[in-house]
């Protein structure tokens, strides 16, 4: 493994006055990372789905998928245009520059990442990077969360080049240079495991979570879950960094393998959320009656026995309710999470035979569902269901507005999805 050592003079310079450079921005929009300008708070758009690519179907090239979500727009619920980057790759998560005029998009298997501009035309995005040397770098792969600090990217990784899953942060400029490197603590009760990037800068913090080795998320997932020794390999913990200094300050044990993490956007609350794919709780991440930084297990979703799977969860604006969606069992969750040490489960939904990513607009009225997790973990035969779903959420029930069935237009297996305003400007 080469420089797996952060550079941390560098590291200083890097993000020293990030906790002033940008208002904490109260975005998936809900979701972004605070520094993202030109918030979504209006109707979005278009929707950009990173979609997998599948051998014998279209071009069976991994690629971004652009579709008008506009209500009034003639093209509403179509697919406006396509852009193919070349093979498969296991094409995953990504993430706008602070300027959101780029969208970085990333792919775990070759941990090629794919620049694309976004901000000159959303209708029309245009591939204009290819970065492909992140394991030489950093001697990480599977470049996985992409989060932008003012003029930066920081990237997650999820494993290394041994592919037991031993990783860290990698930090680029927004002309894609590679910076510096921050290993995930391996030792005094760290598993090195990485997964999600979450920052606070009023506090001053950055909250990563864990999951598991190439090893792991490129099996067939029938053959992992009967493989008692593999199921071993998968991540137990969060680390709470020092936003400034790029250092990690404190572990936290969260066992279960936490994925995603969501910060509370309500003005003065400083917790944080995440879900446990493994064990199906939920975690708070806040501070005791010591002011210490805590992790928290608050609540339990579905049927932990049946192992349901969270995958995504999103957070809406006033910080009051929490969607989940759990992949084997294709359903929709919502908690109010008003009191984020009690939450309550409150609304339930089946919205596909799988169901992965969740991504709700500002105002919490519209909602889009995703079906593909990993090519390898997906269900067979008939439950291989690949669809987006967009739905109006009415606050009794989610309202199926129009779908897309990836498969049958040729697509590939959507994934992640990122929101555009109209062109050169947010959504007001």
């Amino acid at each position: 493994m080469k420089r797996l050592v952060a550079r941390p003079l560098l590291a200083g310079l890097v993000v020293a006055a990030l906790a002033g450079v940008a208002p904490l921005a109260q975005a998936d929009e809900t979701c972004l990372s605070p520094y993202t300008a030109a918030l979504v708070k209006g109707q979005e758009a278009y929707l950009h789905v990173w979609a997998l690519g599948e051998k014998g179907l279209g071009d069976e090239s991994d690629k971004l998928v652009t579709i008008d979500v506009d209500p009034k727009s003639k093209t509403y619920g179509k697919v406006v245009n396509t852009v193919s980057v070349g093979g498969r790759g296991e094409a995953h998560h990504m993430g706008f520059t602070d300027d959101r005029k780029y969208l970085w998009a990333g792919r775990l298997d070759d941990s090629k990442i794919f620049v694309f501009d976004v901000g000159t035309d959303p209708s029309n995005p245009k591939l204009v990077q290819t970065i492909d040397d992140l394991p030489d770098q950093t001697g990480y792969v599977g470049p996985h969360t992409f989060y932008a600090i003012p003029g930066r990217m920081v990237i997650g990784a999820l494993s290394n080049t041994t592919h037991d899953g031993v990783t860290g942060l990698a930090v680029y400029n927004n002309k894609g240079e590679f910076l510096s490197a921050h290993p995930i603590p391996s030792e005094d009760g760290g598993d090195g495991y990485g997964y999600d990037i979450a920052i606070n800068p009023k506090k001053n913090v950055i909250l990563t979570s864990s999951f598991t080795g190439w090893n792991n998320y490129m099996r067939d997932l029938g053959q992992l879950v009967n493989d008692a020794e593999a199921m071993q390999n998968f991540g137990n913990t969060m680390v709470l960094w020092n936003l400034k200094s790029m250092q990690p300050e404190k572990i936290f044990a969260v066992p279960g393998a936490p994925l995603e993490i969501r910060w509370s956007l309500k003005e003065g609350d400083d917790w944080a959320i995440t879900a446990t794919a493994l064990t199906s709780k939920l975690w708070l991440i806040n501070r005791d009656d010591k002011n210490e930084w805590r992790a928290k297990e608050v609540g339990t979703i579905g049927d932990p026995s049946k192992i349901p799977l969270p995958v995504d969860i999103s957070i809406s604006a006033d910080a009051k309710n929490l969607w989940v969606n759990t992949f084997m069992d294709g359903k929709t969750h919502l908690f109010d999470i008003s009191d984020p040490e009690h939450p309550v489960q409150v609304y339930e939904k089946t919205t596909g035979k799988q169901v992965n990513m969740i991504s709700q607009s500002w105002d919490g009225k519209r909602v889009y569902i995703t079906s593909s997790l990993l090519a390898n973990w997906d269900k067979k035969g008939a439950d291989n269901e690949q669809v987006l779903r967009a739905y109006d959420w009415d606050g009794r029930d989610l309202n199926l507005k129009f779908e897309i069935d990836f498969f049958k237009e040729k697509l590939g297996r959507p994934h992640h999805m990122k929101f555009s305003g109209a062109a050169g400007k947010a959504s007001p």
